[in-house]
């Protein structure tokens, strides 16, 4: 009877998320990767795995302050799935379609939380591919 017929692929774009900790010298080269986003449109997908530790944060980046940033990682996060106590807290992007969200957080800035250009992939399941990504840019 052979094998199962193998899961459909679906396109996906990725985006790591970092921390540079002096964004005003351009040092992009001391970042400390801290999350990765992902979209797969076809699946309406978008979720982000970030570190919201602050003693991760902290060992990681000693010059910045890691509870704001844990709290501003976790943000970005309930953004990205469309959280409404996020829209309640002042985050109106988290109620918008997940493409402006994709976009809002991989938005060039700035400032300390930037993004990696963005890149793209096929997997059969997203949230394993997350999963994936997170690991080996994160941890």
């Amino acid at each position: 009877l052979g094998a199962p017929p193998a899961a459909p692929l679906v396109a996906y774009d990725y985006a790591v998320l970092r921390v540079v900790p002096h964004p005003h010298r351009g040092a992009a080269a001391a970042c400390v990767p801290v999350g990765v986003v992902v979209q797969a449109r076809t699946r309406e997908f978008l979720d982000l795995a970030v570190v919201t530790d602050a003693a991760w944060l902290a060992a990681r980046v000693p010059s910045a302050d890691a509870e704001m940033l844990a709290r501003y990682l976790e943000a970005c996060r309930l953004v990205c799935r469309g959280d409404a106590a996020a829209a309640r807290a002042g985050h109106a992007v988290a109620l918008a379609p997940p493409s402006e969200r994709f976009h809002w957080v991989t938005a060039p800035r700035s400032d300390v939380l930037q993004c990696a250009p963005v890149h793209g992939g096929l997997c059969a399941e997203p949230a394993e591919e997350l999963a994936r990504l997170f690991v080996l840019y994160v941890e």
